[in-house]
């Protein structure tokens, strides 16, 4: 255990009352605190952003924790390392004297690290006649260890915020393309409207696309995206029978020959729909176009007149969304590991499922291929639908392959496993009634 009084900097550093409320926090560590060293130093690298540091500095922590004896750091052993500056060195890639103080001061500013400076300046050991640890003078991982809640829950934050994000440029680039296409296939097929204007309306918004894109400045160009790809959608159902000029007997024959060619368009429109939209042409002597070769998709409803038909149909593998409050509902024990101990959002649940995904032994592997396969917020909503029941499940991470394996199928479905769980938690509610 570290002892709790208060090290001043040793030469001109100076002390400050920053430098002080750093070092007590530090040794704040709650009693049984205990992370494998690697696992926390990989959530520091994931939070980099948010903790102010940068990579040469986590560079240098990787060298200063692989002085650490053991994988595991815990509040009850020592956790001050007192490597000399040439070893260090060695384990930070050869780095440069000048530069491995620069951001070793950039890790003890940051609150990862406090330095327990010796009465000489000097760091090393006093060892006890059996060998152990009497007194260390060097650098504390105290604080590291201290602040692992904090810094896993900003690393899942994170994670959660980037995969939506790649979700929502995904939406994006999908939504250009459908636009585009759209577009493109009424002005060619000479379908009344004012295409000219759209197109126009639709290159003015592609050039607000920020190149830095963040979950501050993304959403609202989507928004509109999907709000110009629902207009021009509209126009095209509300259009009866496209107006073709007359032609000769040639024509009509060449007409009729290449009566069937399809010009598909589809879209995911992403966490909370699973629809796909297609623009199909029809023939003057047929009102209904023939099945494309190969394309063995349910099909559902279908609008449009003679000219042109529009129907929706559901994408193999996709999931059916249900009401975050559905979710929470039965699965009310994912709150506890949201920020502040409640999920108000998606964000928060996906936020949430990375934290539990980890503590429940699931590889992130496992956890990424499920959210490659059912999108970010069906993958959250599955791993809260584990957490309820993980008592009844021997390996989590075994459970969760095996449903993306089924979701990859198109066999499995999220609402029987939320109705059951939403029955259990009313159950017990009826019997105390």
């Amino acid at each position: 255990m570290e002892s709790e009084y208060v090290t001043t900097p040793f030469g001109r550093r100076p002390m400050t009352l920053a430098l002080l409320l750093k070092q007590r926090r530090g040794e704040a560590i709650a009693a049984g605190t205990t992370r494998n060293k690697w696992k926390l130093f990989r959530s520091a690298c994931e939070a980099r952003a948010g903790l102010g540091v940068t990579d040469r500095a986590l560079t240098v922590l990787d060298a200063l924790l692989s002085f650490h004896p053991e994988d595991e750091l815990s509040g009850e052993k020592p956790l001050v390392v007192f490597p000399s500056n040439a070893q260090l060195s060695l384990r930070a890639r050869g780095m440069a004297a000048a530069t491995l103080r620069r951001h070793l001061a950039v890790l003890v500013e940051a609150g990862l690290i406090s330095r327990k400076d010796s009465p000489n300046g000097k760091r090393y050991v006093r060892r006890g006649r059996e060998g152990g640890i009497d007194e260390a003078y060097g650098f504390s991982l105290a604080p590291l260890l201290a602040r692992a809640d904090e810094i896993e829950t900003m690393a899942a934050r994170i994670a959660a915020d980037r995969q939506m994000l790649r979700a929502m440029k995904e939406r994006l680039t999908i939504c250009r393309r459908d636009i585009a296409k759209l577009i493109s296939a009424a002005v060619e097929e000479a379908v009344p409207g004012d295409w000219q204007r759209l197109s126009s309306m639709f290159q003015a918004i592609l050039q607000r696309i920020p190149k830095a894109a963040n979950l501050d400045n993304l959403p609202p160009i989507l928004q509109e995206l999907e709000t110009t790809r629902e207009n021009i959608i509209n126009l095209l159902e509300l259009q009866e029978k496209i107006q073709r000029p007359s032609a000769s007997e040639s024509q009509i024959e060449r007409h009729i020959q290449d009566s069937y060619p399809e010009s598909m368009i589809e879209f995911e429109p992403g966490l909370e729909s699973g629809q796909g939209v297609t623009v199909e042409r029809q023939t003057e002597r047929n009102d209904q176009p023939q099945a494309k070769s190969g394309d063995d998709r349910p099909e559902g409803q279908a609008y449009g007149g003679a000219g042109w038909r529009f129907s929706v149909r559901k994408r193999a593998g996709e999931l059916k969304s249900f009401p975050l409050g559905m979710i929470l509902q039965a699965c009310p024990d994912i709150a506890d590991y949201g920020a502040g101990g409640a999920v108000r959002s998606w964000r928060d649940l996906m936020t949430a499922a990375v934290v539990v995904h980890r503590m429940l032994g699931v590889s992130p592997s496992a956890y990424e291929a499920a959210a490659s396969v059912m999108g970010p917020a069906h993958a959250a909503t599955v791993m809260a639908c584990i957490l309820q029941r993980a008592g009844c499940i021997a390996s989590a991470g075994g459970y969760l392959r095996d449903l993306t394996r089924r979701a990859e199928r198109g066999e499995f479905a999220l609402g029987p496993m939320l109705m059951a769980l939403r029955r259990a938690q009313e159950q017990p509610a009826a019997r105390v009634s």
